[in-house]
């Protein structure tokens, strides 16, 4: 019975958000600032999920200027849980065929994200020069997913090196932005979902590294990302431990 009430209560209010949304930026159309409002209103369901949120976003990352930030994908509950984690100015980058969501995917391209056509490799590549572009015409942040794909409970995934070089291309740093695990964690029929910790991490400045290092700059990242997420699910455990 929970379960359903909750599903209720998201699809109304997604459909609220997104219609609503749409009409509001229909007065600014792809304006950077928009990523974040909507971002942050679908981080409000955290609450409907049972889901307490503990945001170690730092007060001057509003100031870090533009950055490429990254975070581990895990599941659809990422835009209830890591969307609390976006900052001003930042958009995200999407595949082409989000904006055929029925009501979301208008939302999501009006806000100003970037989309791209995974299936297409030079397209794909030539976004890369794109993002870059756009960083430093528009001055915005943008955000990525370097392992390309849901982990789904894998642990953190190799990453792909498309954020890394768009950084070193744009000259702009790497900010590493880390969720608690929450695959398997988060029952829909349970009302106490426990603790969900959302970490930023310190820039990583990409200007010591050329393009033939966009390797080893994309497991740097890796590696303090994953011993970060494992900190954090060692955290969580305990506070929940307490809870209980």
């Amino acid at each position: 019975m929970l379960a359903l009430i909750r599903t209720i209560i998201v699809i109304i209010y997604t459909i609220l958000v997104c219609v609503g949304g749409a009409i509001y930026c229909l007065f600014s159309p792809r304006n950077p600032k928009h990523v974040m409002t909507f971002g942050h209103m679908f981080g409000r369901l955290s609450v409907v999920f049972g889901i307490k949120i503990v945001n170690r976003v730092p007060e001057k990352a509003k100031k870090y200027g533009p950055s490429i930030y990254i975070g581990n994908h895990q599941n659809n509950y990422d835009m209830v849980t890591m969307s609390n984690g976006v900052v001003p100015r930042t958009v995200t980058v999407g595949k082409k065929s989000l904006v055929l969501i029925p009501f979301f995917g208008f939302l999501y391209w009006i806000t100003g994200n970037i989309l791209i056509d995974r299936a297409n490799r030079s397209k794909a590549h030539n976004t890369i020069s794109q993002v870059a572009e756009q960083i430093k015409k528009h001055q915005i942040s943008v955000w990525m997913f370097p392992e390309g794909t849901r982990s789904r409970g894998r642990g953190l995934l190799p990453f792909k090196t498309g954020a890394f070089h768009a950084a070193i291309a744009a000259g702009v740093p790497i900010v590493p932005v880390c969720v608690s695990s929450t695959q398997g964690r988060i029952k829909l029929n349970r009302w106490n979902n426990g603790h969900v910790i959302i970490e930023m991490l310190e820039p990583i400045d990409t200007k010591n590294y050329s393009r033939d290092q966009v390797r080893e700059l994309a497991q740097h990242c890796h590696d303090l990302m994953e011993a970060k997420i494992k900190e954090l699910d060692a955290e969580v455990a305990e506070m929940d431990k307490q809870k209980n």
